[in-house]
């Protein structure tokens, strides 16, 4: 228990939203900060507290928008540093919390600093970047997780630039003081503006040895893990919670690419002072076993596996603390991968899902759209796909003469796009997204999944979502009670125990298309039944059976067995 360290971003939930994909206000068929300004009454309406936006910094949107050419202006097709203000204004009028994207890894090659690089070796802005002269002949290995390589030859200055990601995203040198401070003050700039923190995009990458000695093969194998391993990450941290993140009452989350259970603890425990919160990419990572570890459980992924993984990094962060998610930007629909988005399950499967974020221990990461029950939308075409690393893969599967029919099946379920496509408001043209042509194609199904006709049904996912908020927020002890998992070999129930100093809850959750059975191994005789996504209530025993991605949340001030 840790009431007694009550913080308020341990007891926040967090809903991202995808400026582009959220709310055109002015008919460009791009979302907008004024958009996301006239629907801050809807967000307020869900319960949850904190704002997270996606990159809103001005940008040449290679990568839409995480290729930064300025840190401290807006992107034109979001709107104006003015609108900017006034958005953060309105947000904490309805006592919210805005967190904006911390993307400083790399910039744009479009950025100031990067176009004085590129001038001379003996420009001052060159050591801003991580180089290697042609004199020195063939830079070593290193894959780009965008393209095939991670060096792109500059004919100005006669040396290969690094980028872990697209050629337009050149890596900078961290290993240069002047950086670091550039990077602190920028930070600063907005901190004094009043947001209430950052979600750090790719930060465990930004340490780079200036040598780049071969990467250990046995020790990576797949070499993109050697790039959260750099020189001095955790003393960059460090500095940074020093001089900038421990002046203001403000909150953290990293993006954990490349972390693994043993070292999440080196960022976010309290005694190092590095970071609030690391998320992992154990979702997206999470496969099927054999038939034999697994058999015919129903899911096209193994429900053991995600178990381990939540489990494992519920106890890794040690004094630290969580963070729960299923999806984000950077991966498909959580419904569609973790749950059902056919016709007949989908309103069960979306409240199942919702059930387990908002029940786990750890602050939970909500991404737009989620609420409504929004899936994938299944593009078959690559003309219909817009994100860099769909359409690179493309480009390179074609290149080599390989499937792209296959390739393009495989991205209706994994494509970034596929969490990327216009918020449903209503079923009228464009979803009531826009009025104008968007960005990226709508989702078919908006003529039936979409807020509006959500909020005239009482038994719908969107107010299903609000009443576990409401639930979450009526006892501290559903945010900070111990987490121990149960029946933890069941291939298609999930089951845990969160212990408080008060109450303690038990929730069961099926996660197949199934009838399945779970065995809590505790006696539930007097529990009281507080949320079921069936509306009526199962008979309690030993053993809890549940109908298809059926969820139970039950209390009890003691559990026995």
């Amino acid at each position: 228990m840790e009431q007694n360290n009550r913080i308020w971003w341990k007891e926040a939930v967090v809903y991202q939203i995808y400026p582009r994909s959220f709310k055109d206000s002015n008919g460009d068929g791009i979302g907008d900060l004024c958009g996301i300004i006239s629907c801050l009454d809807y967000i307020k309406s869900l319960g949850v507290d904190v704002i997270w936006l996606n990159p809103i910094y001005a940008s040449p949107n290679d990568d839409n928008g995480y290729d930064i050419s300025d840190y401290r202006a807006i992107m034109k097709e979001f709107g104006t540093m003015e609108d900017f203000d006034l958005l953060l204004r309105e947000v904490h009028a309805r006592n919210l919390k805005l967190i904006l994207d911390l993307v400083v890894n790399h910039t744009s090659d479009e950025h100031p600093w990067f176009q004085e690089a590129r001038k001379s070796r003996k420009n001052p802005y060159y050591t801003y970047y991580h180089w290697w002269p042609v004199e020195q002949e063939t830079p070593p290995l290193r894959p780009s997780y965008f393209e095939e390589s991670a060096w792109t030859y500059d004919p100005h200055t006669r040396a290969w630039y690094l980028h872990y990601f697209s050629r337009k995203q050149p890596d900078l040198n961290w290993e240069n003081r002047e950086v670091r401070e550039a990077v602190y003050d920028m930070m600063r700039f907005w901190f004094d503006k009043g947001i209430d923190g950052f979600r750090m995009d790719s930060i465990p990458l930004i340490a780079k040895d200036p040598a780049f000695p071969p990467i250990d093969r046995k020790k990576y194998p797949d070499l993109f893990s050697s790039y959260a391993h750099g020189p001095h990450l955790h003393e960059y941290l460090h500095e940074m919670n020093r001089e900038v993140l421990s002046k203001y009452d403000i909150m953290t989350v990293g993006e954990g690419s490349a972390v693994t259970y043993k070292e999440v603890e080196k960022f976010v425990g309290p005694e190092r002072q590095e970071l609030d919160m690391l998320y992992g990419f154990g979702p997206s990572e999470v496969r099927n076993y054999t038939t034999a570890d697994c058999p015919d459980s129903g899911i096209g992924y193994s429900l053991i596996a995600l178990k381990k993984m939540f489990s494992g990094w519920d106890k890794a962060v040690g004094k630290g603390w969580p963070a729960i998610y299923l999806g984000n930007h950077d991966q498909p629909r959580m419904l569609s991968r973790f749950g059902d988005d056919r016709p007949q399950f989908r309103v069960y499967a979306a409240k199942m899902l919702a059930t387990f974020l908002l029940t786990m221990r750890g602050t939970p990461y909500w991404l737009a759209g989620d609420e409504i029950g929004m899936c994938n939308p299944k593009f078959d075409r690559i003309g219909d796909y817009r994100d860099i690393a769909t359409l690179n893969q493309y480009k390179q599967i074609e290149k080599r003469k390989g499937d792209t029919q296959w390739f393009l099946q495989m991205q209706q379920q994994t494509s970034r796009d596929n969490a990327r496509t216009p918020f449903q408001w209503d079923n009228s043209g464009q979803a009531g997204f826009t009025t104008g042509m968007p960005w990226i194609g709508v989702n078919p199904d908006y003529r039936k999944i979409n807020v509006a006709a959500q909020e005239k049904d009482p038994w719908s996912v969107l107010n299903y979502f609000r009443q576990l908020i409401a639930l979450r927020k009526s006892s501290p002890d559903l945010v900070y009670a111990g987490y121990t998992l149960l029946d933890a070999k069941n291939p298609r129930t999930y089951t845990y125990l969160r212990k408080g100093e008060k109450y303690h809850y038990l929730v069961v959750l099926n996660f197949s298309s199934k009838q399945a059975e779970a065995y809590p191994g505790i006696d539930m005789q007097g529990a009281e039944i507080l949320m079921c996504n069936y509306g009526d209530l199962p008979q309690l025993d030993k053993v809890v059976s549940l109908r298809p991605y059926e969820a139970v949340v039950m209390r009890s001030e003691e559990f026995g067995g």
